[in-house]
């Protein structure tokens, strides 16, 4: 009995293998998307392969970065009562995307130095950890239309990119801050020299 369990383990494992080089086969002719694509943090060669298994990789099929997102199903849902929008869930996509978006999303969930890791910091804070994740998600995929469309690699702004951004709010916060633990603060800037 374990002769024979072990004989099927091994030729799934040999089936595997097959399917793998025949995918390797098939992909050699996208290389290059696949090498911009695994420039993002989180995606893998299987995630980027995924997203140019589903898209074709030819971000001309779609309008916008917006439009790529919806037919995913990474876009936020929309429902209008009397002119009062209320939440809704993400709308349905494609559910093989979807999947590989979001094993890239959580993946960088966990990195302090990137621009996607303070995103879904940022957002998880204020709005929950699931809608940062999709936020990411939508983030990376944004990515992805403007990389395939353009054949640029990804640059990423950096942890800091709010903070540069806007400075001012993230003054105004740490001023807030110390108020709260009961401090009286005064803000004088200070020339900076180059």
């Amino acid at each position: 009995m374990t002769r024979l369990l072990l004989n099927r383990i091994d030729q799934h494992n040999a089936a595997i293998q097959h399917l793998e080089q025949r995918i390797e086969q098939k992909i050699n002719s996208v290389q290059a998307p696949r090498d911009l694509l695994t420039s993002i943090p989180g995606v893998s060669r299987t995630v980027a392969d995924i997203i140019i298994a589903e898209t074709g990789a030819d971000m001309t099929a779609f309008p916008s970065a917006a439009h790529l997102c919806s037919w995913a199903g990474v876009s936020p849902g929309q429902h209008e009562s009397a002119g009062r929008r209320k939440t809704a869930p993400t709308r349905a996509g494609n559910c093989h995307l979807k999947a590989a978006l979001g094993t890239a999303a959580m993946s960088t969930t966990r990195q302090r130095n990137t621009y996607l890791g303070a995103k879904y910091r940022r957002i998880a804070a204020r709005r929950g950890k699931l809608r940062a994740v999709v936020a990411v998600e939508r983030a990376i995929l944004t990515a992805v239309w403007h990389m395939l469309s353009t054949g640029t690699y990804y640059q990423d702004p950096g942890p800091d990119y709010y903070t540069r951004h806007d400075p001012s709010k993230r003054a105004a916060r740490a001023v807030r801050d110390l108020q709260a633990l009961g401090y009286q603060v005064t803000v004088h800037p200070i020339a900076m020299t180059n």
